[in-house]
């Protein structure tokens, strides 16, 4: 099973990019994780060619098995973030596609509500997600030297979501009408 890791952070220290670093650590055996950094280089979705940088995320996403998306704490999603869903979705990249989705936040409410927004955008383009909702304060330490997560509940909620995903890779697709 190929996973591909999006962070829609731009900040390479945050905790949402930390957070996908920590996923990697969770895999079951015989699963590939690879991460895609460049998505400050997508541009907003315009009709004509398409730029090299997006074809490139299309064709990863396209040949993964499944997709981990993880975002701050926002009501609106960031606009890169915005931008590849809308490539994704206008080239039916994710029409079927299993996608994770990791929302951390210091109140649970930002992030529900980061997460409502990603599921609007995930269904919208056909995707099918799950996902889970992580308080991460910034004034506790959650990742040891390693970048792996050792508070024992996320990483229970992280392998909760990683199992989910992995499990719905052997599933039937849904048919749809």
């Amino acid at each position: 099973m190929k996973i591909i890791g999006i962070a829609a952070s731009l900040h390479g220290g945050s905790y949402i990019n930390r957070l996908l670093d920590a996923i990697r650590g969770e895999l079951p055996p015989g699963a590939a994780f690879e991460t895609w950094s460049r998505l400050g280089e997508i541009p907003p979705y315009a009709p004509g060619p398409v730029p090299k940088v997006v074809r490139e995320l299309l064709a990863l996403v396209d040949k993964a098995d499944a997709l981990v998306l993880t975002a701050p704490e926002h009501s609106l999603l960031p606009a890169e973030l915005e931008y590849a869903l809308d490539w994704m979705g206008r080239a039916g990249t994710l029409d079927g596609k299993h996608v994770a989705v990791m929302c951390a936040s210091a109140r649970a409410c930002g992030a529900m509500w980061a997460q409502a927004e990603l599921y609007k955008e995930l269904m919208g383009a056909g995707a099918v997600a799950v996902g889970s909702e992580l308080v991460i304060s910034p004034v506790c330490p959650h990742f040891d030297d390693n970048g792996r997560l050792w508070a024992r509940d996320l990483r229970g909620q992280v392998r909760e979501m990683v199992g989910q995903l992995c499990r719905a890779h052997l599933r039937e697709p849904m048919l749809s009408a």
